[in-house]
């Protein structure tokens, strides 16, 4: 007689962070659900967009001039060896409106706000706030993780092109006080070599990069579990497969929306 034996606990079940991924994933969809039914908390919303707004503009804008006037001194510097200083203001703004803006911003925004997020849903969670939302029958989506996503939504287009002219400006004025390029010839070049639809594209890449920054961020907060050691750990696993994720979706759109 055979008896059957139960499969390795490491073959039965799935591995941690593909549980909590779909989770996260399942929570976004209640709270876009959520948003397009209306319900939100203007009050909760107001506090998520002054976080992810005017609390962030200042490392945005920081990084953002640091940003353009490294990658612009790079760029002039090789370019006036070759005599062709009227291509520098067209390559930097190519370079920042279709990747670096909205790549770096994002990566801003996870280590600002996803922290702040997981972290404070992480605590919620295992001080037992969030089964206490639950028994006053209130809806922990409608009430945490809503006004976090929206936020990240409207705030994320924002930074990034707060950061794109910021970087474009810096790559301006280290290029005429470097290599005397002068403004005008500068901004000609920008103006031909990018396309009419470079900016929206970036926009797009900022939206769908704050979307899946917030819905990590709040996912991996809401499904941690054990005592307070528990939230650091939730709050670094966030942070790594929040840029993962972000960097898997930027080769996606980069070939959708700039992809011969």
């Amino acid at each position: 007689m055979t008896t059957l034996r139960r499969p390795p606990r490491w073959r039965a079940a799935s591995p941690r962070w593909l549980t909590r991924l779909g989770a996260s994933l399942m929570l976004g969809g209640q709270a876009v659900s959520a948003m397009a039914k209306g319900r939100i908390h203007p009050g909760d919303l107001m506090a998520e967009l002054m976080e992810a707004g005017p609390g962030s503009v200042l490392i945005v804008l920081i990084t953002g001039l640091a940003a353009g006037t490294v990658f612009n001194i790079q760029v002039a510097a090789e370019l006036s060896r070759q005599g062709a200083n009227a291509a520098v203001g067209g390559l930097l703004a190519l370079g920042l409106s279709r990747e670096i803006a909205p790549l770096l911003t994002a990566t801003l925004l996870t280590g600002k706000v996803a922290t702040a997020y997981a972290a404070q849903l992480g605590t919620m969670k295992v001080t037992e706030q969030i089964d206490a939302i639950t028994m006053l029958r209130t809806d922990p989506v409608d009430y945490l993780v809503v006004p976090r996503l929206l936020a990240l939504l409207l705030m994320s287009p924002v930074q990034c092109l707060l950061f794109f002219g910021m970087a474009l400006w810096s790559g301006q004025l280290s290029s005429t006080l470097l290599y005397s390029i002068p403004p005008s010839v500068f901004w000609t070049s920008v103006r031909t070599w990018m396309e009419p639809d470079d900016v929206p594209s970036m926009l797009i890449k900022a939206v769908v990069f704050g979307l899946i920054i917030a819905v990590l961020a709040c996912g991996w907060g809401l499904t941690t579990k054990g005592g307070p050691k528990e939230v650091g750990a939730s709050t670094t696993g966030a942070v790594v497969m929040i840029l993962l994720c972000v960097a898997l979706v930027d080769v996606v759109l980069t070939q959708i929306l700039f992809g011969a």
